[in-house]
């Protein structure tokens, strides 16, 4: 959505119209989902934050399927904030399909994304664009100390420093909603599902330069948290895929063909083993569990190395250049006339 001078909302921008305004220097994209309580006052504090900076801005709400009348709230800020825009979306997708619709219609060329609760201050982005200035791509915030309940804490804690472990990204708080990048992060990274929670571990893949900042955390005023331990568990299976994704997806055999080979010899040991005592120790192993074991794993271990193999070559035929690991390009100007046969 966007407004026009005469105070009036129209839609200007449907999914796949291609339709891309000019650029501005910083956005700010907020996902929404039933925060109706504190939309007025974040509205309210972010544009006096923006407009004290020397720069060109837009506030971007991406209502994720609210119910409880943000919707609304969120509509009435429009008409009388040309530089507020809404994106509504069908039903209820998730923070990582809010955030990437947010992404595909930002105009920023640094975009800062915050969590819609008022937990953290908006007066905090001043500090995350100077960084950017500065030649980071991405800057995390780190809410300390934190103002959650002990159980949220701990699991937040056991969450990072596993996902920091696993991942070699080291980071305090990865999933801190309070984010500030360039345009080339998000242009390059692919969210789905609840992938979000690793933003920085992606980005941290194409070669892009992180930073983390410390910011002050309140407790929530209103509404209710989204994030509970039904909804983190998931999170653990996310950093599998993750790492899959981030260490493998350009060579799945070292993976899969890894485990297949150690399966694979296993199993081979193992029917060694129960073949030397069938020749030598004559004893009768048909019917041995052991058996069984060892050639399940044998079968196992080639399907396996043979699944990477075709992942391979399905990566070998279909791979292209991937300009996102592309940081600049260095060259010198010719003259006019130099090179040309």
């Amino acid at each position: 959505m966007d407004v026009t001078p005469g105070g009036q909302t129209q839609i200007l921008e449907r999914a796949g119209t291609g339709v891309r305004p000019a650029a501005l220097d910083v956005s700010v994209v907020i996902p929404v989902h039933n925060e109706k309580d504190t939309l007025p006052a974040l509205h309210q504090r972010l544009t006096r934050v923006l407009r004290g900076l020397d720069v060109t801005y837009e506030i971007l709400f991406v209502n994720d399927g609210s119910t409880d009348g943000s919707g609304e709230v969120l509509a009435s800020l429009c008409p009388n904030d040309p530089k507020t825009r809404v994106i509504e979306l069908r039903k209820n997708f998730g923070k990582a399909t809010a955030l990437s619709s947010g992404f595909w219609h930002a105009r920023g060329q640094a975009i800062v994304t915050m969590d819609a609760d008022l937990q953290e201050d908006p007066e905090e982005i001043p500090r995350f664009l100077e960084r950017l200035r500065q030649g980071y791509d991405l800057v995390v915030g780190w809410r300390f100390p934190r103002q959650d309940t002990f159980s949220k804490r701990v699991q937040s804690w056991i969450y990072n420093r596993l996902a920091s472990l696993v991942s070699g990204t080291s980071l305090h708080d990865m999933n801190c909603g309070f984010k500030a990048y360039r345009r080339e992060v998000v242009q390059t990274v692919r969210l789905y599902g609840e992938l979000h929670r690793y933003i920085p571990i992606l980005a941290q893949q194409y070669g892009f330069r992180i930073d983390e900042l410390t910011i002050r955390h309140h407790p929530r005023q209103f509404g209710k948290s989204k994030y509970s331990f039904h909804t983190r568990w998931p999170g653990v299976l996310d950093l599998v895929t993750v790492v899959f994704i981030t260490r493998f997806d350009r060579k799945p055999l070292h993976l899969l063909g890894g485990v297949g080979l150690a399966w694979f010899g296993a199993g081979f040991l193992i029917c060694l083993y129960l073949s030397w005592l069938s020749l030598f120790g004559g004893q009768f192993i048909r019917n041995r569990p052991l058996l069984l074991l060892g050639v399940m794993l044998m079968m196992l271990g080639l399907q396996l190395f043979f699944f990477g193999l075709l992942a391979e070559m399905f990566i070998h035929y279909h791979h292209r250049n991937d300009e996102g690991y592309i940081r600049t390009i260095l060259e010198t100007p010719q003259a006019p006339g130099e090179g040309e046969p």
